[in-house]
């Protein structure tokens, strides 16, 4: 598959590719405002789901001169809303500089990222603070859970700092639909690592929000507590409506989601829907094979 294309489901069952998108962004975004804009959802293009965010021309550079890195080639992606998609490529391809800017963790260097109909590049530091904590979730590898509070009090720690009343009809289905309703009043010392991840999603589900980014959180998990997360996930999309966007290394992970892109070099080199962890893992030894070549052919 060549690059910068994607692979999109004919309504017969059949695949067929399609260049990725790159459209102007003018009239699609309002910038230069105070407070965060009034959002208004994307919507459907061709018959497809509407989209929950989007990348246009998307450049992240470190550095300058001889000694530039290009971490973002110009990328050109959406993730549609009320899926699961995940982000592979070997370290270093560009995968969590992409999750990092899209998330307005780190600024883009050139391009436009429209999340929910805004243009999040064109925001200042105290809209994106109040963006993510809004509209976004996240899920870290490292669980981030504060050991002197209970699981309860964790999950509802974005809620407390917001100064917001907590849901509590939505903190029992989400503790009843990640199955640690009985769970709630232990500390994260006393819960296994698949509990405390499965606590630390129900904390980025708890503001409902409309985007959640999960980096490797899988990571510092055993094989059956990974299966368990990634099965929890899958259902917050199915049962929950969450959009998911999940950076992972393992190719087993990457089969759980919806649909799964592949990054090397900065760019999007395939794009997977309904991923099987054999075409993964053979997309992934297809670009090492690139990549030795092009070392070879370089020196």
């Amino acid at each position: 598959m060549g690059r910068h294309t994607a692979v999109e489901p004919k309504s017969n069952g059949e695949r067929r590719t399609f260049a990725a998108h790159g459209q102007d962004p003018v009239g699609r975004h309002r910038g230069g405002v105070a407070e965060i804009p009034t959002l208004m959802d994307s919507q459907p293009m061709g018959g497809r789901l509407p989209v929950a965010i989007e990348a246009i021309g998307l450049v992240k550079d470190y550095g300058e001169g001889e000694n530039v890195v290009h971490a973002l080639r110009g990328v050109n992606v959406s993730f549609e809303r009320g899926m699961f998609t995940a982000i592979m490529g070997p370290s270093g391809s560009g995968k969590s500089t992409l999750m990092h800017t899209m998330a307005g963790l780190d600024s883009a260097t050139r391009g436009h990222i429209l999340f929910d109909g805004a243009d999040i590049t064109e925001m200042n530091d105290r809209q994106l603070t109040l963006l993510r904590r809004r509209k976004i979730g996240f899920i870290f590898q490292s669980f981030n859970l504060l050991p002197m509070f209970t699981a309860e009090q964790n999950i509802l720690m974005p809620l407390t700092l917001a100064g917001s009343k907590p849901d509590r009809v939505w903190l029992r289905t989400l503790a009843r639909t990640l199955g640690i309703e009985h769970r709630l009043n232990h500390r994260p010392s006393e819960l296994s690592g698949g509990q405390q991840q499965r606590v630390a999603i129900a904390r980025a589900l708890i503001t409902k929000p409309k985007l959640v980014f999960a980096d490797e959180p899988t990571g510092n998990l055993d094989s059956v507590s990974s299966g368990e997360v990634l099965d929890f996930l899958r259902r917050s999309v199915r049962e929950l409506g969450q959009t998911i966007i999940m950076v992972t290394h393992d190719a087993v992970a990457a089969s759980y989601a919806d649909r799964a892109i592949v990054f090397a070099d900065g760019a999007i080199v395939a794009d997977e829907r309904n991923p099987t962890p054999e075409r993964m893992n053979e997309l992934l030894m297809e670009e090492r094979r690139n990549a030795s070549a092009h070392t070879r052919t370089s020196r």
